[in-house]
C-alpha cells in the first residue's frame, strides 16, 4: 500500500479497542476497491475480529490473506452472509453493486459497512431504505476523508467546542491522483462508479453535513467535465458543486483527477470552514513545500489568535469503535442512519443534475 495511490490509502491508527477478541465478529466481502484494507484494519484496531473474506477473484483473496492472515477464505458470499458468528459485513464492491450487497447482508441479519459511495442511484436509495425499515439493520458508509483523517476528526472537536462559533460555510477541495494503469475498468464507467460527484463528492457533502449539523440541503449548482481523458468512456476528470443547507449554511467543493506527479502524496485534500467567530483550514495529507510532509495539519484563527496544530498520532480514529458499539447496543453515536443516506442522496442528485462542461 502506498500513499501515492488514493485507492490504496490505509492509514495506521493507534489501536483503541472497545471489545475483546471474539466479542464482535465481521467478514469482508467484495475486494473491488483497496479501501477494503483500510476498513478492515480500522475495525481490527478497535478490537473487532475478522472471520471470513470472500471475492470471486482468488488473487484478490490471496493478497488480502497476506495482509490479514487471521481471516479465512469463504467458499462463497453466502457462507459469510449466513455465518451465525458474523455480525457485520464489510464491503468494497463495485459502487453500483454496493446497495444490492448491503440489502442481501441486512436480509441475512447482518449490519453492513460499505466503502463510499454508499450507492449510485435514487432507486437504490429507496431499496436500501426499505430494507433498513424491514430488517432493523444498519447500513453504514466509510466516508474516509473525515472518518479516517485525524485532522478531520480534530476539526469536529474544535467545532463542537465552539472554537469558531456557528459554522456558516465550507469550501472543500478533493483532488486525486489517477494513474489509470492501476485502475479497474469499472472505474471509467459512470454507470458503475456513479460519476465523480458521487464517487469523490460524497466525501465533501458528508463533511458539510457533519460540521454544520445540517440534516437536509439543496443542490443549487453542479458541473462535470472530461478535460483531458476523452478516450476513457463516460469518465469525468473534474466536478464542482454548490449546496445550501436548510438552515442557511453553504458548501462549495471541487473534486478532480489532476494531482501532479511532483506531489508527495495522492492528493492535497483541504477543507476551509468559516464560522461566526473564526475560521479553520485543514491540510489533511500534506503541508505543501514543508520540509516534512506534515499531514494532519489544522490551522485555527479566532478571537484568541492564530494556532497551528499537527495532530498525527494524537486523535486516532474513534468512529470505528463507536460504530462497533452502536451495532452492539443499537445506538447511533458514531453516525446516524439519516446522515449516511442524506450524504449519498445529495451526491447522486448533484451528479444527475450536473451541467456538462466538455
Amino acid at each position: 500500500m502506498t500513499q501515492n495511490e488514493g485507492m490504496f490509502y490505509a492509514p495506521k491508527g493507534v489501536p483503541s479497542k472497545v471489545v475483546q477478541p471474539g466479542e464482535f465478529v465481521f467478514s469482508t466481502v467484495a475486494l473491488d476497491h483497496g479501501h477494503a484494507y483500510g476498513m478492515t484494519q480500522a475495525l481490527l484496531d478497535a478490537g473487532a475480529t475478522i472471520k471470513y473474506v470472500f471475492d470471486p477473484d482468488k488473487a484478490k483473496v490471496e493478497a488480502f490473506l497476506k495482509a490479514f492472515p487471521e481471516a479465512r477464505a469463504a467458499k462463497s458470499e453466502e457462507e459469510a452472509l449466513s455465518d451465525p458468528e458474523t455480525r457485520l459485513i464489510v464491503s468494497a464492491a463495485i459502487p453500483c453493486e454496493r446497495a444490492s450487497l448491503g440489502i442481501r447482508a441486512m436480509k441475512a441479519g447482518k449490519d453492513y459497512f460499505t466503502d463510499k459511495p454508499a450507492l449510485t442511484t435514487l432507486p437504490q436509495l429507496e431499496d436500501v431504505k426499505k430494507a433498513i425499515s424491514e430488517t432493523g439493520r444498519k447500513y453504514m458508509c466509510y466516508y474516509s476523508e473525515r472518518l479516517h483523517s485525524e485532522a478531520g476528526m480534530f476539526v469536529g472537536q474544535l467545532i463542537k467546542e465552539g472554537a469558531i462559533g456557528k459554522v456558516l460555510q465550507l469550501n472543500g477541495l478533493g483532488p486525486h491522483r489517477m494513474h489509470p494503469e492501476t485502475r479497474p475498468r469499472w472505474f471509467f464507467d459512470k454507470e458503475k462508479c456513479g460519476g465523480i460527484l458521487v464517487d469523490l463528492g460524497c466525501h465533501q457533502i458528508e463533511q458539510f453535513l457533519y460540521y454544520t449539523g445540517e440534516t437536509d440541503a439543496e443542490v443549487t449548482m453542479s458541473r462535470v467535465a472530461n478535460y483531458e481523458h476523452k478516450d476513457m468512456g463516460t469518465f469525468d476528470d473534474f466536478g464542482d458543486c454548490a449546496i445550501t443547507g436548510k438552515n442557511g449554511s453553504t458548501l462549495y467543493f471541487r473534486v478532480d483527477w489532476f494531482t501532479p506527479e511532483g506531489l508527495r502524496t495522492w492528493g492535497d485534500g483541504r477543507t476551509f470552514i468559516l464560522g461566526t467567530d473564526g475560521y479553520i483550514e485543514t491540510r489533511k495529507y500534506i503541508d505543501i513545500a514543508a520540509p516534512e510532509k506534515a499531514e494532519n495539519t489544522v490551522i485555527l484563527v479566532n478571537r484568541e489568535g492564530e494556532k497551528r496544530f499537527n495532530v498525527s498520532g494524537q486523535v486516532g480514529y474513534p468512529f470505528f469503535g463507536e460504530m462497533i458499539l452502536d451495532m452492539m447496543n443499537r445506538t447511533e453515536n458514531a453516525m446516524t442512519q439519516e446522515h449516511v443516506l442524506k450524504a449519498a442522496e445529495l451526491a447522486v442528485i448533484a451528479e444527475m443534475n450536473a451541467k456538462i462542461l466538455s
